[in-house]
């Protein structure tokens, strides 16, 4: 191809024209210009999070002294300082970089407080700069901080006056919590906003552990946080952009129904998606109302107000399909919105694409980089006080020859090299009472030309006694500054541990809830992600039939209340265990045979109060003449060292006891293991998980109970039979329960309960401790009023008791309402049993606020419950009347 050459130019011979490939030139001169606007306008600088525009308004304003605690001022001092020391470009761009960053619902964490018209959601610009006030947020101070110290790098600014600097040494990871966006010459960025809490927790994860993986960070930070809400719907973009730097969240706003008066239906919308104008949205809504996109639809009106958003969408017709209107708006307006993830930023000076990984290590790395020089600035400073202060302690040493040679000198210099010349000829050090030699400061032999300079400077009130005092104070003091900087700056563990304390100190400050909801799609889920955590009352019956209900559904009552219908099951069937988990929990399983089946409790099938479950055999495999004695709910499994360090504790109605590593449990088996050998007559009664320190209770029915130390019971495998616990002579006594306590819990109490409803809670004191295989001590007085002796729990005052009896009657109260009494007593009533009927088993519930209510739906009134609308209780307890 023929070179494109510059036309000579018509010049004397003292001048010189130089001919270039204007080709070349141009691709120059371009390369140039771009790199120009990468690295100095539109893409942010992954350590800070800020374009230069951004630092340069915020630097400003700090130098300014414009910080959160003075008053506000006028946004037009903070752009005239900015465009005249830091960023010479139009006041325009300045003034909406300063808006933007005061705008709530443009910003997850504000910079700025704003005072004055800054615009709305709604796409209405601000008011003038000279109308508007702003100072600095507590987020940008936090950012700002420790500037002063050597922290970053500075520059000349575009006329070489003054210094800026480069980064802001930030201690928030600002690029993730507030994200960017920017159109550069050949590239864009564009990065969304997470939740501070989740970004912290996510960089902390990483120090701890620099092999982490994204899944495995991605179990901190989730997903986008935007600040107007909205739910991020279907997550395999945001997983694309946190694994590869590149993706597409697609964010809807957030509405539910209504109905008037007039029975027909409304839609409110109280969340837009993320950077969607209200009014826009609105008027969207109505022209595809008007062009017949979207039907029954009769008014659509933006209510909008400071207080928060809502977009009304009224219906026409009262048989209209509020939901089918809903998907609608989802399809065809901005009620459904995609962003495009693009995280480019600066590294190092250059444009790289970056992956959720890739950010955290470079804002962890820069933090490291900034701990570092801050801790050697302290340290310089630390050092050069403490050298003054060393010289003024050998003057004060001196005193007197102190005070006689600058009295003969003539100058201040003559006595500045007098001091120096007769301290070292004279090697003047601090005393051994006040300066202990060590390895991180080493005292000079006499004067340095600066402690005689200080010296000289020094007034004479701190010659008085008490300043003495004051000096050596704060000299051994800084004595221990200097020994735990030096030890920082030689500890790089040190240092992440100091930044991962600081990282802790913002999330406290500034951390808070997730403002989006993430949405998963069916193909997305898992199975765990499809159920709600929440705790569940697990009931299984007599015969054998298993479910879980909400916990909820079980109202707290006074005692000596008339209870509940709590299941409705068969005649000759009643509810014989209850068990509160959390429904991502694993369960497992004992039977009175002896085997250990497990299932996860998301597993158990979900039935009403009164619905009667689904037999237990139809979920594992028990053999039919088998049943579910007792349950344990372990959180995992998988957690190795958790396995590793607790046991199973069993025992049996002949008060055998035993215990076996929950590791030897760790591996679920669809047919069950074997967890203990039963002796023929006899059968598993309860099994509890300890941690090796507890102390186990054992109780009979005949109303006596053993207290004795877990270790006197040896870990064996799951085939062995165990050893005696309790002595059960009688052949018509059994054990009833066991319990395992904690002898320094003094917040605890054993209840006992006998089946004709009487109870009481005991202090644990009480019960001495004994070798196991004893008869044990009385812990409740049995007659033929209270009955047997039913069951025995180690409860706290905050947990409420559930009381299930033979016929379906269920009741709960507080722990706290049931008074404590000796061992020897016989308690007070609980409940208010019917003719022939007895109590089949207790739990023991934490209490919780949203079961203090009324009426549940579903529930029976007391009328259906027995004869007798009120009872009148005995001893101390007041009459109570079924709600």
């Amino acid at each position: 191809m023929e070179e494109n050459l510059l036309p000579p130019e018509q010049t004397s011979d003292n001048d010189r024209t130089i001919q270039v490939n204007i080709e070349e030139q141009m691709k120059t001169a371009y390369i140039d210009y771009s790199m120009s606007v990468i690295v100095g306008r539109a893409l942010p600088d992954v350590r800070d999070g800020f374009k230069p525009v951004h630092r340069r308004v915020l630097y400003a304003m700090n130098e300014l002294g414009f910080s959160s605690n003075k008053p506000f001022r006028k946004s037009a001092q903070t752009v005239g300082e900015v465009i005249g020391k830091y960023h010479p470009h139009g006041d325009k761009s300045i003034y909406d970089t300063l808006v933007r960053m005061g705008q709530e619902w443009a910003m997850r964490y504000v910079l700025v407080d704003k005072q004055g018209n800054f615009g709305s959601p709604d796409g209405d610009p601000p008011a003038a700069m000279r109308y508007t006030e702003a100072r600095l947020h507590r987020v940008a101070e936090a950012m700002l901080e420790d500037i002063e110290k050597e922290t970053v790098d500075f520059q000349l600014n575009f006329d070489d006056s003054r210094e800026e600097p480069t980064v802001l040494p930030t201690r928030i990871p600002q690029l993730l919590v507030n994200g960017s966006s920017g159109i550069a010459v050949g590239m864009a960025t564009n990065m969304m906003p997470h939740n501070m809490t989740e970004v912290v927790d996510g960089c902390i994860a990483y120090i701890d552990n620099k092999e982490i993986t994204i899944d495995q960070l991605m179990a901190y930070v989730k997903a986008p946080d935007f600040p107007t809400g909205g739910i991020i719907y279907g997550m395999e973009g945001v997983r694309d952009a946190m694994a590869t730097g590149r993706g597409r969240v697609v964010v809807r706003g957030r509405c539910h129904v209504e109905t008037r008066a007039n029975g027909r239906e409304q839609i409110i919308i109280t969340e837009v998606p993320y950077q969607v104008s209200r009014d826009a949205l609105t008027d969207r809504i109505g022209q595809l109302v008007v062009d017949k996109v979207i039907d029954g639809v009769s008014d659509v009106r933006n209510e909008s107000n400071k207080e928060g958003t809502r977009i009304v969408i009224e219906l026409k017709q009262r048989d209209a399909v509020a939901q089918l209107i809903i998907n609608q708006l989802y399809k065809y307006s901005e009620l459904q919105t995609s962003f495009g993830i693009n995280n480019v930023a600066l590294s190092k000076g250059r444009p790289r694409i970056m992956n959720l990984k890739d950010l955290i290590s470079e804002f962890v790395e820069f933090r490291m980089d900034v701990v570092t020089r801050r801790t050697r600035f302290e340290l310089r400073k630390a050092n050069e006080r403490a050298h003054v202060l060393e010289g003024y302690l050998k003057a004060l040493d001196h005193l007197d020859e102190v005070i006689a040679l600058i009295r003969a000198s003539r100058t201040p210099d003559e006595a500045k090299e007098a001091l120096i010349s007769r301290s070292r000829e004279e090697k003047w050090y601090i005393s051994q009472s006040v300066f202990a030699p060590t390895d991180f400061y080493t005292q000079e032999e006499g004067l340095t030309e600066t402690q005689a300079k200080a010296i000289l400077e020094l007034r004479l009130q701190r010659l008085t006694g008490m300043e003495r005092d004051k000096i050596v104070e704060e000299f051994n003091g800084l004595m221990d500054v200097i020994k735990h900087l030096t030890d920082l700056l030689n500890s790089e563990s040190l240092r992440y541990e100091l930044i991962k304390t600081e990282l802790t100190l913002i999330k406290e400050k500034f951390g808070d809830a997730r403002k989006s909801e993430i949405q998963y799609l069916a193909d997305e889920m898992r199975i765990e992600d499809l159920i709600e955590e929440e705790n569940v009352v697990i009931t299984i019956s007599h015969l054998g039939y298993i479910k879980r209900t909400s916990a909820t559904e079980y109202r707290q009552q006074r005692r000596g209340g008339r209870g509940a219908v709590g299941s409705k099951t068969r005649e000759e069937d009643y509810v014989e265990h209850l068990f509160v988990a959390s429904t991502h929990d694993t369960m497992m399983f004992f039977t009175e045979k002896g085997r250990c089946y497990w299932m996860r409790v998301y597993e158990i099938p979900e039935g009403e109060k009164q619905s009667k479950g689904r037999a237990i055999q139809n979920l594992i495999q028990i053999p039919g003449d088998d049943k579910v004695k007792t349950i344990i709910d372990v959180k995992n499994l998988d957690d190795k060292e958790f396995v590793q360090s607790h046991y199973i504790v069993l025992c049996t109605k002949q008060g055998i006891i035993k215990k076996t590593s929950l590791e030897d449990f760790s591996r679920p088996r669809a047919t069950g293991v074997n967890a203990i050998t039963i002796v023929e007559g006899d059968e598993l009664l309860h099994a509890e998980m300890t941690d090796g320190n507890k102390e186990i209770m054992m109780a009979v029915k005949s109303g006596r109970a053993i207290r004795f130390p877990e270790d006197k019971v040896r870990a064996t495998g799951r085939g062995a039979i165990g050893v005696a616990g309790i002595e059960v002579d009688d052949r018509n006594d059994e054990v009833v329960g066991m319990i395992c306590v904690n002898k320094d819990d003094k917040s605890k109490t054993v209840l006992v309960v006998s089946d004709k409803g009487f109870g009481k809670r005991t202090a644990i004191d009480e019960y001495r401790i004994t070798n196991r295989g004893g008869k044990g001590v009385k812990t409740i007085h049995v007659t033929e009023k209270t009955g047997s002796l039913v069951g025995i729990l180690y409860v706290k005052e905050s947990e409420d008791l559930i009381i299930t009896c033979k016929s379906g009657i269920t009741i709960r109260t507080g722990i706290v309402d049931i008074r404590e009494a000796g061992r020897a007593t016989q308690g007070v009533t609980l409940i208010r049993l019917d003719d022939g009927d007895e109590i089949a088993a207790i739990s023991q519930i934490e209490e919780e606020a949203e079961a203090e209510t009324g009426d549940l739906s579903g529930e029976q009134p007391a009328a259906e419950a027995g004869p007798d609308q009120a009872t009148e209780n005995t001893n101390d307890s007041t009459t109570e009347t079924d709600n």
